[in-house]
């Protein structure tokens, strides 16, 4: 499966914290800053990404347990790349959505000086 139509699927088939989170970022609603979701980097495909702001904004569920060594790897190549990835647990997102987006767009200012 090609890089594209993976993300169509991975779009369609979000996580409940991946819909409140888009929810909340989607069409600049976050400090005017534009998102994208599920957005093919490379051979990755990143939740949400800022391009603006060279941002990735991942969101680990139950499937992230036991892979955290895969998952700093990833860190390590996207940040190869001159993206800086921030990750949330999604209950975290669930549970402080406002806290979650608050963060986003402090990195994102900080990003800008």
């Amino acid at each position: 499966m090609d890089a594209i139509t993976n993300a169509r699927r991975l779009r369609r088939n979000q996580t409940l914290a991946e819909k409140s989170l888009w929810k909340l970022v989607r069409n600049r609603r976050l400090g005017g800053f534009r998102f994208l979701r599920q957005h093919p980097i490379e051979r990755y495909i990143a939740d949400f990404v800022c391009e603006a702001g060279k941002l990735i904004v991942e969101l680990d569920g139950a499937t992230h347990e036991g892979r955290e060594d895969h998952d700093a790897r990833r860190t390590q190549i996207l940040e190869l790349f001159g993206y800086m990835v921030l990750r949330f647990p999604n209950d975290r997102v669930l549970a402080d959505p406002g806290g979650v987006t608050d963060e986003i767009v402090a990195v994102l200012r900080s990003a800008r000086l």
